[in-house]
């Protein structure tokens, strides 16, 4: 059996992006996934804490015709009752909580380091630059987790 065909027998059913606040990294990941995988793999993003919706994230995905609609920033609290086959944590520290959530649940976990573009100052062009790249950078990783 070739490699690509065993990867997709494993393909997860379920997939949680977890980071800090669920304003910026989780949800792009999320909106990036649901263009790429199929309709039929639950995908959702929660932070450790639940954050401030952030309007850049809403410009560089209305760049790539994407949207997160009404959605709004969710704890990881709100997500208790859901199970994931796979979650995968763009922060030290959700990544962290993932694996001692692991200690009760099976899920396997992922750590995709994502800079947190937050961080950087400068011009509007050079704040949605940090942007673009973590959009770009989570796209890719998608693209080559999930061979999409």
């Amino acid at each position: 059996m070739s490699p690509g065909v065993a990867e997709k027998q494993r393909a997860p059913q379920s997939v949680l992006f977890l980071c800090g606040m669920n304003a910026i990294r989780s949800p792009m990941a999320e909106a990036l996934a649901r263009q790429s995988l199929p309709a039929g793999v639950f995908l959702a993003s929660a932070g450790l804490r639940a954050g401030e919706r952030d309007p850049f994230v809403d410009a560089v995905l209305d760049e790539k015709g994407l949207s997160l609609g009404a959605r709004q920033p969710q704890s990881i609290e709100e997500l208790a009752d859901t199970n994931f086959d796979l979650i995968i944590t763009l922060s030290p520290e959700a990544h962290h909580r993932a694996l001692d959530m692991t200690r009760t649940i099976a899920a396997d976990v992922e750590y995709w380091p994502t800079m947190d573009p937050t961080v950087v100052s400068g011009t509007r062009d050079q704040i949605v630059a940090a942007y673009r790249d973590v959009r770009d950078r989570l796209a890719a990783s998608i693209a080559q987790r999930f061979e999409t």
